[in-house]
Order: structure tokens, then sequence, then C-alpha cells
């Protein structure tokens, strides 16, 4: 059975830009299997379910297969099985369009007291 290291594939089936990226991520307790931290060196087989935590989504991944080089994108779907629920997406959407602010066009810009309220309603 092949083995290959976690940073690695995760680079791989593109999960992350970079593999130093991936390495940082493992080292600081963004990725685990089996509600484990892993390290970077952790070997990974076919059948192993990872969490990663990315930014504010929490993505679920199934090793599908285990590969060494970088694959195109449209290739990952046959490696790696994305098992994130549909609401981890939705929340994510949601938390975008909540932080997104809209100024008709000519209003110029916010003053303090404007600002102040703004920042006030990104907090709650």
């Amino acid at each position: 059975m092949e083995t290959v290291r976690i940073d690695k594939w995760l680079w791989a089936v593109r999960l992350f830009k970079t593999r130093s990226q991936a390495t940082e991520a493992c080292k600081g307790g963004k990725v685990k299997i089996d509600g484990h931290h892993v390290k970077p060196s952790r070997d990974i087989q076919t059948g192993d379910e990872i969490e990663i935590q990315l930014a504010a989504l929490k993505k679920k991944v199934k090793v599908l297969q285990v590969i060494k080089n970088r694959v195109a994108a449209k290739l990952v779907t046959d490696l790696a099985e994305d098992l994130t629920p549909a609401e981890e997406y939705e929340r994510l959407d949601m938390m975008r369009r909540l932080n997104y602010e809209k100024r008709t066009r000519g209003t110029g810009r916010p003053t303090k007291k404007d600002r102040r309220e703004i920042e006030r309603l990104k907090r709650e």
C-alpha cells in the first residue's frame, strides 16, 4: 500500500497553494486525522478522513487516492471526496454577505459616527 506525507498530498490536491503553506497548517494544528493534530511528516493512506481549518471554513476531505505530484484542478474530484457539510458553506456565504457594506454613489466618505456604527454592526 502506497503512502505519502500529508503536507505533500494537501498541496497536490490543491487544498493549499504552496507546500510550505500546507506544512505550516500542519504545524499550527489546523489539520487533523481522526480528531488528532498531525505533523507534516505523517503518512496518509486511501480512506483517511482529514479535517482542515481554512480561515473561517472547517473542511472535511476523504482520501480516495494517494498521489505525490500536483494535478490539474479537474482531476481533484477523483483523488479527494469533499465531506464538508453544506451548512458550513452556507455559514461562510452568510458571513461574506453580512460583512459587505454598500454605500450609494455620491454620498461621500462615511463620517466618524457612520464608521463607528458600521464597526458596531460588523461585530454583532
